[in-house]
């Protein structure tokens, strides 16, 4: 009877565990990862978010191939012009830096800017679980992450969150 009472605690406990794949952290894979900066240079990601640690930071993976990303750009302006104490970073998935730079100047996009070297497929993408782009991730101002997976489609959630921070 123990073992029986025993087992099903643990799956009542392991039942109501979260499972939205919601994570407070980057892996050390993700962290140590370099990426392109607009100014030829490697940069790695971890170096990124300490450059804007104490502030509140939206990360946007996007590329300029991308249909939804382009969609999404007018919601990415309102959300800066509503939220300008807010870093906001962008992660390109493009496999060159000439189209990545294009898109860029294109789309006039304010932040900073980056480009992660082995694109969708790759050490990084895989290290932060995208499976979508346009992808959002929010970072609060002591470093942990809020939001992890949010696409287009999800600006209310995430403006619920950018207010929740304030």
């Amino acid at each position: 009877m123990k073992k029986i009472f025993a087992l099903l605690t643990a799956f009542v406990a392991f039942s109501c565990a979260k499972t939205d794949g919601q994570k407070t952290e980057f892996s050390k894979v993700a962290l140590s990862e370099t990426l392109l900066a607009s100014d030829g240079s490697q940069v790695a990601f971890q170096d990124i978010l300490k450059k804007h640690e104490g502030k509140t930071i939206v990360i946007e993976v996007w590329a300029s191939w991308c249909g939804d990303c382009v969609k999404a750009m007018p919601k990415i302006k309102e959300l800066q012009a509503n939220n300008p104490d807010v870093a906001y970073v962008f992660l390109s998935m493009d496999k060159t830096a000439d189209k990545w730079k294009a898109g860029i100047e294109k789309h006039a996009l304010i932040g900073d800017q980056y480009m992660v070297n082995d694109q969708m497929g790759g050490v990084f993408a895989k290290a932060i679980d995208l499976d979508w782009i346009p992808r959002y991730i929010i970072v609060d101002k002591t470093g942990k992450i809020v939001l992890y997976r949010a696409i287009e489609t999800d600006f209310d959630k995430i403006n619920e969150t950018l207010a929740s921070l304030k």
